[in-house]
């Protein structure tokens, strides 16, 4: 899990750091921007003159500006439902997202593995610590998956992928933990379903629901609801250790269709609210937002969105959302 949050980590830094020095170049007067147009300019394979560049270099100087406004912003505008950005909404996909993170069934293989195998399969002490490692190894490693999968596959295929193979272990943990510990062939394939689950995890939930949340969130907002939802995860996951015990005590096999409840809720939520944010400008998808009849129609018109560089009319939605903010706190 920390290898692939790590890696994530990694590419959000690479992607925000051009983006503060040149707001420091402009800011302190140090140097004109010719350093960073000249580095874009080779990134992308166009001339430095090019429209496409200057066009997202004044985004990225009218986002860190709107983004200086955030002091200004009030938390209850996010539910008081008369923003035309959909701020509730957005937060909402936040925070449901990192539910699921938690609450799929995650927490519960992770920190109670070897519970599981040793009291409840009843495979003995050293060969319950064995499996345990082994699989805790396998879904390390299986987090390098999800490093190659999100930019290519897109937010929503992995989340979904990721949803449905959980649902379909826990289905399956919840048949075959219903037997008899003497069946031997039932806690086989529970030891079985328990590795698939830890290569499904990894997939949507070992990195891209953090991604997901700084890109759906506005600018103004961007850091807030990142850092609330990411709390909510930890509250989710301290609910899941402090109850889990108790629950495999108490109602045994049944604990198990909680999880699987919850994972099938992932592919039909993401499919119908959450919109595509792979390689889609995150300036024209808060028009989509602005934009939409409805929730129901976000993700259509967001699938819409050509994906690639900023274009003129993104600066020029950026700066108009800027001169708002401005006039609306002076």
């Amino acid at each position: 899990m920390f290898q692939g949050q790590g890696l994530r980590l990694a590419q959000v830094l690479l992607i925000v750091a051009p983006a503060f020095i040149t707001y420091g170049y402009n800011q302190a007067g140090v140097g004109p921007l010719a350093t960073l147009q000249t580095c874009l300019a080779a990134y992308r394979g166009l001339p430095v003159e090019d429209e496409t560049i200057q066009a997202e270099i004044a985004s990225i100087e009218a986002a860190l500006e709107l983004t200086e406004q955030s002091s200004c912003f009030k938390l209850r505008e996010v539910f008081s439902g008369k923003n035309e950005d959909r701020l509730f909404y957005r937060f909402t996909l936040c925070m449901v997202i990192q539910f699921f993170q938690q609450m799929c069934g995650g927490n519960l293989i992770s920190t109670y593995i070897s519970t599981i195998f040793e009291q409840n399969l009843k495979l003995g002490s050293d060969l319950s610590r064995i499996l345990a490692a082994s699989a805790l190894t396998w879904k390390c490693l299986c987090n390098f998956i999800p490093f190659f999968a999100i930019d290519r596959l897109g937010r929503r295929k992995v989340f979904m992928f990721s949803g449905t193979g959980m649902c379909l272990c826990m289905v399956v943990l919840t048949i075959t933990t219903s037997f008899d510990t003497s069946n031997k062939a039932a806690s086989v394939l529970s030891v079985v379903f328990i590795w698939l689950f830890n290569l499904f995890y990894p997939i949507g939930f070992s990195g891209a629901n953090f991604v997901y949340c700084t890109e759906v969130a506005p600018i103004q907002l961007r850091v807030a609801m990142a850092s609330i939802s990411t709390a909510n995860k930890w509250l989710w996951n301290f609910i899941v250790v402090m109850i889990t015990p108790v629950a495999l005590d108490t109602i045994g096999y049944q604990y198990y269709i909680v999880y699987a409840a919850i994972s099938a809720c992932i592919p039909v939520s993401v499919y119908f609210f959450y919109p595509e944010t792979m390689g889609r400008n995150l300036e024209s998808l808060n028009q989509v937002f602005r934009d939409a009849p409805s929730v129901w129609h976000v993700v259509s018109m967001a699938k819409d969105l050509p994906k690639g560089d900023v274009s003129h009319l993104d600066v020029e939605g950026v700066e108009k959302k800027l001169d708002i903010e401005q006039k609306e706190h002076a």
